[in-house]
C-alpha cells in the first residue's frame, strides 16, 4: 500500500521560521519532520510513498530524491498552484493504488497503523478517518458517529456544551480510489469541508476510528517548543540523532570549553561548540555546527543547525535559526510572538 504525504502547504502560522522552508521540513529533534514520518511508516511496512508538494517543492525533492537513501521508493505529485487537501490528493491520483493511506505531513504523530487498517477492511466503506481526542474541541471540526463508527456529520468549532464528542480529524486517512470520483480536477478543494461531507451525504461510507499514540498539530511556535519538551521528556518517542550520555542528556561529538554546564533534559548535536561558561538546558536542543557563545544561558529553546548565539545571550522560549530568532513566553500560555531578523 502506498502512503500519500501532503507536504505542499505554506506553514504560515510558523513564520518566519517557514519563510523559506516547507513546514514538513521543519527540523524536529534536528531531523526534518518529514524524514521522521517516512522512517516511522517504513518501520510499519510501508515502502512506497508519493509526496504531494508545491511550496518550496525543490527543497523536498533535493533532500529525499527517489528515497533510496532511506531505503524506500518516493514519487512526487507536484502542484502548479496550491490545491487544498482534496485537490492535492486528486492531483496525485495517477500515482495511487486502489487503496492508499493519506497523511497531513505537517502534523506530528507516532501511532500504530495496523488497528486503523484492520478497521477499514472490516467496515467496507470508502474512507476511514483517523481520529484523536482533544481536551478542548472548540477550535476544531468535531465528528458525530454511530456506534459502528460511521460518521454522521462534522460540527465545526462547536461550543463546548454542544460538541457531540471530543474526537477530531487527526489528518490520517485510509481511502479507496472510488472516494476521489467526486473531487474536481485542477481546483482547490478542501477534503474536510467539501469532500467528506459530500461522501457522507451520498452514503459512500465514511468511518472514523481513534488512533493511539502521540499526536500534535505543530501549527505555532508555542507548540513547536512544546513538542521538543515532549520529546525530551519521553512523551513523544522520536529517536535522538546522537547517543545518550546520561540521564536526560544526549550528546554528540561536541567541543566544550571550561565551565560549561549541561542541565537535563538537553540534547546537543554533532559539531556544536559550547564556549566557556555557557549554561545549556533544561529543555534545550542545539543543532549541528551551532555555536553557543561565552556566558550564554539557553533553556526551553531550540537552536537550529549552523546558528551562532552571541556571547552573553539569555534565551528562554526561543527558536533560533540562521536567519531568524522567534521568541514566545514560557510556559506557552501567551499567544503573542516576536520575530526579529538576526544580524
Amino acid at each position: 500500500m502506498k502512503a500519500l504525504l501532503l507536504a505542499g502547504g505554506l506553514g504560515t502560522r510558523l513564520r518566519p521560521l517557514t519563510e523559506n522552508l516547507p513546514k514538513p521540513m521543519t527540523p524536529v529533534f534536528n531531523r526534518p519532520w518529514l524524514e521522521h514520518l517516512i522512517l516511522h511508516l517504513k518501520e510499519q511496512g510501508i515502502s512506497e510513498f508519493v509526496l504531494a508538494v508545491q511550496y518550496q517543492a525543490n527543497k523536498v525533492q533535493s533532500h529525499f530524491g527517489d528515497g533510496r537513501r532511506l531505503g524506500v521508493r518516493i514519487e512526487y505529485a507536484v502542484e502548479q498552484e496550491l490545491l487544498g487537501t482534496a485537490g492535492a490528493i486528486k492531483n496525485a491520483e495517477p500515482l495511487l493504488g486502489e487503496r492508499f493511506l493519506v497523511f497531513n505531513a505537517d502534523i506530528i504523530h507516532h501511532i500504530d497503523l495496523i488497528p486503523l487498517l484492520e478497521f477499514h477492511r472490516r467496515h467496507g466503506g470508502w474512507v476511514t478517518i483517523g481520529l484523536t481526542e482533544v481536551e478542548d474541541p472548540t477550535q476544531y471540526g468535531v465528528v458525530e458517529q454511530t456506534p459502528s463508527g460511521k460518521i454522521v456529520r462534522f460540527v465545526e468549532k462547536p461550543r463546548l456544551e454542544e460538541a457531540p464528542s471530543r474526537c477530531i480529524n487527526a489528518g490520517i486517512y485510509v481511502m479507496e480510489k472510488e472516494a476521489l470520483q467526486s473531487i474536481p480536477n485542477h481546483r482547490a478543494t478542501s477534503i474536510e469541508r467539501e469532500t467528506f461531507p459530500a461522501l457522507i451525504q451520498q452514503g459512500a461510507g465514511v468511518y472514523g476510528a481513534r488512533v493511539r499514540g502521540y499526536w500534535m498539530d505543530m501549527g505555532t511556535v508555542e507548540r513547536y517548543l512544546q513538542l521538543h519538551r515532549d520529546i525530551l521528556d519521553g512523551r513523544c518517542p522520536l529517536p535522538a540523532p546522537v547517543p545518550k550520555a546520561g540521564q536526560g542528556v544526549w550528546l554528540g561529538a561536541v567541543q566544550m570549553s571550561a565551565g560549561v554546564q549541561l542541565i537535563p533534559p538537553v540534547m546537543v548535536d554533532d559539531g556544536a561548540i559550547l564556549e566557556s561558561g555557557a549554561v545549556v538546558g533544561p529543555y534545550a536542543v542545539v543543532g549541528k555546527g551551532a555555536v553557543i557563545g561565552v556566558g550564554c544561558t539557553v533553556s526551553h529553546t531550540v537552536v537550529w543547525d549552523n546558528t551562532r548565539v552571541e556571547a552573553g545571550a539569555k534565551l528562554s522560549g526561543t527558536v533560533v535559526s540562521p536567519r531568524f530568532t522567534t521568541k514566545v513566553e514560557i510556559p506557552h500560555t501567551v499567544s503573542a510572538m516576536e520575530a526579529v531578523m538576526q544580524r
